[in-house]
């Protein structure tokens, strides 16, 4: 689904270039735990940021907002790293781990840090910020050619499926559909987040559900081992596709909001 790093990437951009207030970035993030606090995850952070590594002296979500703002940053980009591929990330230590660990991060490049989101508990989410092993080369995914990938992912995964004979139609997947839909969170974007990387969003969204249900056991248990396991690979690329697809769309959100910052007088 749609992660929270998603929407602070986001909103705190817009915020950050003027085309955005305060508050709706925390009702925003609202969506995802109606309580966040903030911690440093090690020294550097927590000298950077003047954030405390002690949970019971955490932050608040307006501390980290100013504080993003005192460092001068412009640009909040979203990772989504899985094991294989943790571009981004600036290499090994503490950072790397935690994002590895909830697959999904914010990295500030123009400072090195990066922050990951982690639900403690029901209704609380911690933001724990980290200095970057080294600086992170962020790779520039362009949202038409994500968008098309994610196409042809689709029908290459619905031709390798029919190819395994584990594509038959489950009893009521549209409801299922619905039902997968329904619960996740109701996010808001920022006015002027750019229409096309809205349009990839929603279909990443759309078929992260259908992922969700095709990744199921099947009822009864009709799928060998084997079926399972070839089914599982089919369906990688996919999601590989779903998950470029989402960091193209809202990074090119933030370039956006950060572009039209520059071109204000």
């Amino acid at each position: 689904m749609c992660r929270p790093s998603a929407t602070l990437a986001v909103w705190s951009s817009a915020w950050l270039n003027g085309a955005a207030a305060s508050d709706d970035v925390l009702d925003a993030l609202k969506a995802w735990g109606e309580a966040h606090d903030v911690v440093a995850g090690d020294p550097g952070a927590s000298e950077a940021f003047f954030f405390s590594r002690a949970y019971n002296r955490a932050a608040t979500p307006v501390d980290l907002l100013l504080a993003l703002r005192a460092q001068g940053i412009t640009t909040v980009n979203l990772v989504l790293p899985v094991p294989g591929d943790v571009r981004g990330l600036g290499g090994g230590g503490l950072f790397t781990e935690a994002a590895l660990r909830c697959g999904e991060a914010i990295v500030l490049p123009e400072i090195a840090y990066g922050i990951v989101p982690e639900t403690i508990a029901e209704g609380l989410v911690r933001w724990t910020a980290y200095a970057l092993e080294n600086e992170a080369q962020l790779e520039y995914f362009p949202l038409g050619e994500s968008e098309h990938a994610l196409t042809d992912a689709i029908r290459d995964s619905a031709g390798a499926l029919q190819a395994l004979d584990v594509a038959s139609d489950r009893p009521g997947v549209r409801a299922e559909l619905s039902a997968h839909l329904r619960a996740r969170p109701d996010v808001d974007w920022p006015a002027g987040t750019p229409g096309r990387a809205l349009r990839v969003l929603q279909r990443a969204e759309e078929i992260s559900a259908i992922l969700a249900i095709a990744q199921l056991d099947d009822p009864g248990g009709a799928l060998s081992a084997s079926a399972v396991t070839r089914r599982a690979e089919a369906l990688r690329p996919l999601a590989n596709a779903v998950r470029i697809a989402r960091c193209a769309a809202v990074n090119e959100a933030v370039r956006v909001f950060a572009e039209q910052a520059d071109r204000q007088p």
